[in-house]
C-alpha cells in the first residue's frame, strides 16, 4: 500500500509540473509590478503567479513549523509538570502510608 501512495505522489507531483509548465509557457507576456514605493522589473506573468505561490508555500511551512515548536515546548514543559505531580503524590502516598 505504500508503494502505491508513493507512486500516486509522484504521478501528482509531475502532473503538478506539467501544468505549471503548460502554464508559464502560455502567459510569457512581460509585466512590472508596481508597489507604489517602487517598480520591479518586467518578468512573464507566470514568474509572478508561480513566486506568489513558493512564498505562500514557504510561509505556510515556516508557520506550521513555529506552531509546532510552540506546541512540543508547551508539551514537555506539561510533561514534566506531571512527572512532578505524579512524584509528589507518590511521595505523599508513601509518608501516609508509614503513619499507618
Amino acid at each position: 500500500m505504500a508503494g502505491l501512495q508513493k507512486v500516486l505522489i509522484i504521478l501528482l507531483v509531475l502532473v503538478l509540473v506539467l501544468v505549471a509548465l503548460v502554464f508559464s509557457l502560455n502567459n510569457q507576456v512581460a509585466v512590472p509590478l508596481n508597489f507604489l514605493v517602487f517598480e520591479t522589473q518586467p518578468h512573464g506573468i507566470a514568474v509572478w503567479i508561480i513566486m506568489a505561490f513558493v512564498l505562500g508555500a514557504l510561509s505556510g511551512i515556516l508557520i506550521t513549523v513555529l506552531s509546532t515548536v510552540r506546541t512540543s515546548v508547551s508539551r514537555r514543559q506539561l510533561q514534566k509538570r506531571l512527572t512532578r505531580a505524579e512524584r509528589a503524590l507518590e511521595d505523599s502516598k508513601s509518608h501516609g502510608n508509614r503513619t499507618l
